[in-house]
């Protein structure tokens, strides 16, 4: 996948829309997340220690990127899960946490979240080892408070779809793309949906919809990179 300039994204509590350098800042300042938290902190329950994560692909340049909180007793096997459905899963691969890149050291799925990510400290996830995607997850921040959902792992924030422009056209928006164009020309086959109805290859068949995942154009991958909850 080819780089382009900074994405944006939204954030899952005012909808809101800011740059990737400036999504972490407007997180700790979000009205409407400080409302979800005040709700959540007045239910009963215990606090517990919650943690920022920011997660960024290492495979597309950066262009995908999460902001999650989660429970300090969520496990790096609840981590593995959420990204899997969010961005990853295609064909049951397997995958690791490590220290230190892609020959550190290995960290056991069954860790809690909370023992193995003090804030400062970044993982590498290594999803599929032959045609592999590489995420980078950092802890950013933690904060004491009751979690604002069932769930072991929250969504705060996420990048919008990277604009891609069709490789026919020159212009208009690209919504599919080739994999025989990946594949056997090692072009980014983008399309917009006109001309993905007349293009010419065929062999790996009709050109998949682009997902928002630093997944496409690797291996089965065809998304749908939808939130697991």
């Amino acid at each position: 996948m080819p780089r382009s300039p900074q994405t944006k994204g939204r954030c899952a509590y005012c909808q809101g829309e800011f740059a990737k350098a400036g999504m972490g800042k407007h997180l700790a300042m979000c009205a409407a997340r400080r409302e979800a938290i005040a709700q959540a902190d007045a239910r009963r329950g215990a606090a517990q220690t919650l943690h920022h994560l920011r997660v960024v692909d290492l495979t597309a340049g950066g262009q995908f990127w999460l902001h999650l909180e989660a429970r300090g007793a969520a496990t790096l096997a609840d981590l593995d899960a959420y990204l899997r459905a969010i961005w990853l899963e295609c064909c049951g691969h397997m995958s690791q946490f490590s220290v230190g890149g892609w020959r550190g050291e290995e960290i056991d799925v069954t860790r809690r979240i909370g023992a193995v990510l003090p804030p400062g400290l970044e993982l590498t996830h290594i999803y599929d080892f032959g045609t592999s995607t590489e995420l980078l997850v950092k802890a950013i921040d933690t904060r004491l408070g009751k979690p604002t959902t069932a769930h072991p792992l929250a969504l705060m924030a996420r990048n919008a779809m990277p604009p891609t422009a069709c490789i026919e056209c020159q212009g208009e928006p690209a919504t599919f793309l080739c994999m025989e164009c990946i594949s056997e020309e090692q072009v980014w086959g983008t399309l917009c949906a006109k001309h993905a109805k007349t293009h010419r290859h065929r062999d790996h068949g009709d050109p998949v919809p682009l997902a928002n995942s630093p997944r496409m154009g690797q291996c089965g991958y065809e998304g749908p990179a939808d939130p697991p909850y």
